[in-house]
Formats: C-alpha cells, sequence, structure tokens
C-alpha cells in the first residue's frame, strides 16, 4: 500500500493529465454503446433549449404592447404572446421530461454493465489482491464510485451539455438585442472563469482525500465487523472502538473540508451573476431613458423597456448555467 501511495504521489502532472483523458475515453466509449439514444436525447435536448430560448424574447414583446400606458394597451397582441408563451413553456417542459426520462434511463444501463464488469473481474483476480486491498475499500468502488458515475451520467453530463447550449444561445440573442449592454459580460465573466479556475485546483486534492478515507472507513470497519469473535475472545474491544473513532474523524474531517470549499464556489458564482444583473439592469434603464428623451441618440443606445426586460432574462439565463456548473462542480471532482 505504502508503494502505491508513494507512486501515486511522484506521478508527474503530465501522466496524471494522460490518466484523466483516458478515464475519460473509458468513460465515451460506455456511452457509445449506446449511440442511438444518446444522438435522440441530444436532438430533444437541442429542441427544448431553442424553445425555451425563444421565450424571453416573447416576453419583452408583451411588455411593449402593456408599455404606452393605460388606455392604450394592445390587448390583442398581449394576449396573443401570452397564449404563445404558454404553448412555448408548455412544450418545453415535455421535451426536458423526456430527455430526462432518456438520460436516466442511459445511465442505469452503464451502470449496471459497469458493476457486471467489476464483479467479474474481481472474481479472476489472484487471492494476494484481497490480501493487499481492504475489503471495505472494494466494496466502495463497486456501489459509491459507480453510484456516483450513475449521478454524474444521467444529471451532470445533462446539465453541461445544456449549458452549451443555453449559455451560447442567450449570448446570440443579448449581442441582437443590444451589443452595448453585452460588454458587461466582458468583465464578469472572465471574473467568473478565473475564480472557478482557481477554486477548482484546490478543491480538486480535497475530494480525492475525501474518497480515500471513506475506502479506508469502509475497509477498517468490514475487518472489524467479521472478526468480532476474535476481538472478544482477546477483550480489545476498547481498542478497537478508539481506532475506529480516528478512522471516523479523519473520515469526516475529509468530508467537511471538501463540502466545505466546494460548496463556497456556488454562493461567489451566483454573487458574480446578481452584480452583472445590477450593471445590466441600471445601464439598460439609462439607455431606456435616454431613448424617449433624445431622439438624436446614436442607434446602438437606443433600447425599449420589452427588450430591457428580455435581456435580463437571458442574462440570468446566460449566467444560469454557469451557477449550476459551480454546484455540480463536487460530484465531478
Amino acid at each position: 500500500m505504502t508503494k502505491r501511495k508513494n507512486m501515486a504521489e511522484n506521478t508527474s502532472p503530465a501522466e496524471k493529465k494522460t490518466s484523466r483523458r483516458r478515464v475519460l475515453w473509458r468513460v465515451c466509449g460506455y456511452i457509445f454503446e449506446h449511440k442511438w439514444l444518446m444522438l435522440t436525447a441530444f436532438a430533444v435536448m437541442l429542441v427544448a433549449n431553442v424553445i425555451a430560448l425563444v421565450a424571453p424574447y416573447y416576453s419583452g414583446l408583451v411588455i411593449n404592447a402593456i408599455e404606452p400606458g393605460r388606455g392604450s394597451v394592445d390587448f390583442e397582441t398581449v394576449g396573443y404572446y401570452c397564449t404563445l408563451l404558454v404553448i412555448i413553456y408548455v412544450v418545453s417542459a415535455a421535451f426536458t421530461y423526456l430527455l430526462s426520462f432518456i438520460m436516466v434511463r442511459i445511465s442505469q444501463r452503464i451502470g449496471a454493465r459497469m458493476r457486471r464488469q467489476v464483479f467479474d473481474h474481481l472474481t479472476d483476480l489472484p487471492v494476494s489482491y484481497f490480501d493487499s486491498h481492504q475489503t471495505g475499500d472494494i466494496i466502495s468502488h463497486i456501489s459509491y464510485d459507480i453510484d456516483t458515475v450513475n449521478a454524474s451520467l444521467s444529471n451532470d453530463l445533462l446539465q453541461i451539455a445544456t449549458s452549451v447550449i443555453t449559455v451560447v444561445g442567450s449570448l446570440a440573442m443579448m449581442l441582437s438585442i443590444s451589443p452595448i449592454l453585452s460588454l458587461v459580460f466582458a468583465v464578469t465573466v472572465p471574473i467568473s472563469l478565473v475564480f472557478a479556475k482557481y477554486r477548482t485546483q484546490k478543491v480538486r486534492p480535497m475530494f480525492r482525500k475525501r474518497s480515500k478515507k471513506l475506502g479506508e472507513l469502509n475497509g477498517y470497519a468490514e475487518e472489524m465487523l467479521s472478526g468480532q469473535r476474535t476481538i472478544k475472545a482477546y477483550s480489545i474491544e476498547n481498542v478497537i472502538v478508539d481506532r475506529f473513532d480516528g478512522h471516523n474523524e479523519d473520515a469526516c474531517d475529509a468530508y467537511y473540508r471538501a463540502d466545505y470549499h466546494g460548496s463556497v464556489i456556488g454562493p461567489t458564482m451566483i454573487f458574480i451573476n446578481n452584480l452583472s444583473l445590477t450593471l445590466i439592469t441600471a445601464l439598460g434603464g439609462l439607455f431606456y431613458l435616454f431613448s424617449i428623451t433624445d431622439p438624436n441618440l446614436p442607434l446602438i443606445f437606443v433600447i425599449d423597456l420589452g427588450m430591457v426586460s428580455a435581456f435580463v432574462q437571458y442574462s440570468r439565463k446566460f449566467f444560469g448555467p454557469i451557477n449550476e456548473f459551480a454546484n455540480i462542480l463536487s460530484e465531478i471532482q
């Protein structure tokens, strides 16, 4: 065990990067076995997200139809676009439900195949392997690790793919509405990326240590429970309990440190998101006031109230996936 630990600590960054790439390719191999379901899921995801991206624009048109004031509201236009919004949200929700069903089905099939392969491999290993590896650690790989992969495939993978489409689509819509307001993201997005990269590098070793301590705790508990007769015969219950408390405390501390530092990412990203919303709302309001008071205002600064509202909604869609990615970072780790 000490030899393997020293080998892991002496692994170069290039070797670690190659190892991660190899793992990703193996996961892609499992996904490719269900390529037709994955293509169906991608098509459903694309349709659901494109439909959802249209909704803020139509809500802006509704506001523009109401904005003329008392007695001059275009109720026909308002009713038309409100009905269209209801249809859009219902269709988008239906496609999203279908997408979740497909991804859960894929992840469960992959998880079942992984567990079967791991168990088949364990039955072919020599006895020396089980002498040098704790039983609890092996069980942790079969249950906890594969369950984590299942959760990542059914939720995290879907969320990441959806986020890419949402971010790109929202940015395109914002640029079409007001390129000048979109410059706000030239400040806030780099801050988010730099912070996320910094925290990821700091948190990743903590999650590795968390998994290691959990395996040690499970292994110790399994060995001591299976050796209860020997423990009773030698009356060393207190010694065993003290050792278990040590493993338990180490695991608890590792979990706390990893979850604590990992949970800091989400609120910080939300703060940056709220900062960008504040800037967009303030600048959008000023541009709208200038648009109705100054007829000679350059066209790039002209914007109506409905499009200010739509831009704010698109900005929330733009930053929403980034925040969600920060929140699922613990699963990815």
